[in-house]
């Protein structure tokens, strides 16, 4: 049904990640890229009815590009490196073999820690970025009681026993958690979805990963505009903790969702509002990006003293301010100081404009 394409790129490992990109935006809409979550399966998800409905939302009057996490759907099964670090470099991976030079980024779950680290790093190319279900820290990182941790162990062997094996009783205990208010069509589907993803032992094994996760320093320095949205009663991951990863993110804004369902389903009001929140978002960031700049050229960044080059350069590569000021032996009020007259002399209003002139800057000195 999807009018997608289905192509591979290749990660520094050599892995092969599968993506999908289908197309159906105008001229001045900003792709939106999904970093890749558990459970998923490029093919199947647009016929199932856990993930199709939502799908045909994401992909509404724009670009849409999402991709199987290494080890599960059509990416390699066999992936020896399942690490978080591999997990961002294959988001690097896709965004550079489609060579986006901007676009707006959405994670859920797990895959908001991986929007994270890449809107971090790559500040330039990340117009905003939406946060869905997600989390900064894993459960190794939340301070669990001896209770919470034994109930992570019996869900970690209940993976290993009962994931791929052909009675579904395993699987249905992630149903429960997952998607609780799922009718029984639902739930069938979400079974198949579990089998189809991974198998056992790599679905193991990304659990694993995911509880090592910690992207609370990484959030600091996410400088696109955010937006972040959680189920109030979410039974995967904490309310708690969408609300503490929205205080780390600079000037995110954080809107709760009514429902306990982790997989936002068709037609909900939780749904519902995500969507709204969704394209109003998109639309503020794609009339920023498409409104006339005042010029920054080389001749004007020419204006700038050696220093505020230098600083505006660090600044395009990604670094805080903090960072500079380490690197350069300054002092963080320097830096700022420095940051103001540079854009005081550009004429520079707004973040987007500010990356931009920050880009040109790293370019200019190639």
């Amino acid at each position: 049904m999807a009018n997608q394409e289905v192509r591979f790129a290749v990660a520094a490992d050599r892995t092969r990640i599968a993506y999908a990109r289908h197309t159906s935006g105008g001229p001045n809409s900003l792709p939106l890229v999904r970093a890749a979550h558990w459970l998923s399966h490029l093919e199947y998800d647009w016929q199932s009815p856990i993930w199709h409905y939502f799908l045909g939302g994401l992909a509404r009057d724009r670009t849409l590009v999402r991709y199987d996490e290494r080890g599960t759907g059509l990416s390699d099964r066999e992936a020896r490196d399942l690490s978080f670090e591999a997990m961002v470099g294959d988001l690097e991976a896709v965004v550079d073999t489609l060579d986006l030079e901007q676009f707006a980024l959405l994670g859920m779950s797990q895959g908001a820690a991986i929007a994270i680290a890449y809107a971090a790093r790559h500040p330039e190319r990340v117009a905003g970025i939406v946060i869905c279900g997600g989390y900064a820290r894993g459960h190794a990182h939340r301070g669990r009681t001896p209770e919470q941790r034994l109930d992570a162990e019996l869900l970690l062997n209940l993976i290993r026993v009962g994931w791929g094996g052909a009675n579904p009783k395993f699987r249905r205990v992630f149903a429960t958690m997952f998607v609780p208010d799922a009718s029984p069509e639902q739930v069938v589907a979400f079974d198949e979805l579990q089998r189809l993803s991974a198998a056992p032992e790599a679905a193991y094994r990304l659990r694993r990963t995911f509880d090592d996760i910690d992207v609370t320093e990484a959030c600091k320095r996410v400088r696109s505009p955010a937006l972040v949205m959680h189920a109030r009663d979410d039974g995967v991951v904490p309310f708690e903790e969408g609300r503490l990863l929205a205080g780390l993110i600079p000037g995110s804004r954080f809107v709760p969702l009514e429902g306990r369902n982790h997989i936002l389903l068709a037609r909900e009001p939780g749904t519902d509002r995500f969507f709204a929140e969704l394209r109003s978002f998109l639309a503020k960031i794609e009339a920023e990006a498409t409104k006339p700049a005042p010029a920054t050229t080389h001749d004007n960044l020419a204006g700038l003293t050696d220093r505020e080059r230098e600083i505006l350069t660090f600044v395009g590569n990604g670094l805080t301010n903090a960072e500079i000021a380490l690197t350069l032996v300054l002092s963080p009020r320097t830096v700022e100081r420095h940051l103001s007259n540079v854009y005081a002399k550009l004429g520079l209003d707004g973040k987007a404009a500010r990356a931009a002139a920050a880009v040109r800057a790293v370019r200019a000195r190639r």
